[in-house]
């Protein structure tokens, strides 16, 4: 049985995407994103109003509720096998905190309690940590903390604790992998934005295989290269969820991977994959790699997954004996209503689980 996960942001209900959006005959888990923690450990939830009072509409059987939280409490019901995770932290503001409420026992202690609060309150199944994450050794061993504290709070299998780390070694070692996935039921490889505005030089962003000859030291890493560091490190290799984009990164002014830039378009530099291909441009899938991306348009070179390359990612989670794959994020996917042959989740799915 494979994993095929999801993350929900909940400001995605502003934009007319509620939590029944999503197609939960393809979905295991979601992850809802995100909590947010107080200097003094409190785990809360970062927006009250889109948690657990606007009215959040149904569908079928699933009745109309207050807040997503509880409309995925609902939604559980009549999917009785799918898990909803509360994720804490996120990158930028969502993240400052972890380091200082790890460092000691009375705010870890804080934030089992209170997160363990939160899961019980909405009747969901466990904790995310999505800390962007440990810096030093220090905080890599305050981090395992952490997740020690969380274990007290909520044992396996009744809960699920599960944790979002980056593809990269310089981040990753900092952390005690195999200790960490002692106490984890999943990791969850973000194994994307590879590249973006921060690089010299365009490159794939989410690619499965490292090139032959890597254009630059960041072009070397890879989905592969990432689940090969975690499998060395020790890590159970069914923990290892891998991540998959659903948005692509632009890069303006270039000819292509390898070349340099000049900017990029989209919303900071993104597009959502159901807004992709841009209109007018081609798309390109590069199966050395594992990689795709569209030429054209008013996106320029934009790089993204498309289902050919989840399909590649499915089977590669199949041959390693993986837990899965997990998309940031299901609501920046093409719908798995209507448009299946498009979408990325449904893809997945079919890939994991091969007629």
């Amino acid at each position: 049985m494979y994993w095929n996960a999801v993350y929900y942001p909940n400001w995605r209900i502003y934009r007319d995407q509620p939590p029944v959006s999503l197609n939960f005959d393809v979905i295991s888990h979601v992850f809802y994103a995100f909590a947010w923690v107080k200097p003094d450990g409190t785990v809360y939830l970062s927006d009250e109003w889109a948690d657990a009072q606007i009215k959040v509409p149904g569908s079928g059987d699933i009745p109309e509720t207050e807040g997503c939280l509880n409309s995925f409490a609902q939604i559980k019901k009549t999917y009785n096998k799918l898990r909803v995770i509360l994720s804490v932290g996120g990158g930028g503001k969502g993240s400052e905190p972890f380091a200082a409420v790890a460092r000691k026992r009375e705010t870890r202690e804080t934030f089992a309690r209170t997160a363990a609060a939160l899961v019980q309150q909405f009747g969901i199944d466990g904790i995310d940590i999505d800390w962007e994450h440990p810096s030093d050794s220090q905080q890599g061993k305050d981090y395992i903390k952490l997740l020690a504290e969380l274990r007290n709070y909520m044992p396996a299998p009744r809960y699920t604790l599960s944790s979002a780390l980056p593809a990269g070694e310089w981040a990753l070692q900092h952390i005690n992998l195999s200790h960490a996935a002692q106490y984890l039921d999943m990791v969850n490889l973000m194994a994307y934005d590879f590249s973006g505005p921060w690089v010299s030089k365009c490159g794939h962003q989410a690619q499965l295989y490292t090139p032959q000859i890597p254009h630059s030291a960041e072009a070397a890493i890879s989905c592969h290269s990432a689940v090969s560091y975690m499998l060395k490190q020790g890590v159970p290799p069914n923990k290892i969820i891998l991540g998959v984009p659903a948005y692509g990164r632009s890069f303006t002014g270039t000819r292509g991977v390898g070349h340099s830039f000049s900017g990029q378009a989209g919303e900071e530099g993104t597009f959502e994959y159901r807004d992709l291909p841009r209109p007018g441009a081609e798309e390109v899938v590069d199966e050395h790699v594992g990689a795709a991306y569209c030429v054209g348009g008013d996106g320029g070179f934009v790089t993204y997954d498309t289902p050919q390359t989840v399909q590649m990612k499915a089977r590669y989670v199949r041959q390693q004996g993986l837990g899965g794959l997990f998309y940031w994020t299901g609501t920046g996917d093409a719908s798995a209503h209507t448009e299946k042959d498009r979408s990325l989740v449904y893809n997945g799915f079919l890939g994991l689980h091969p007629q």
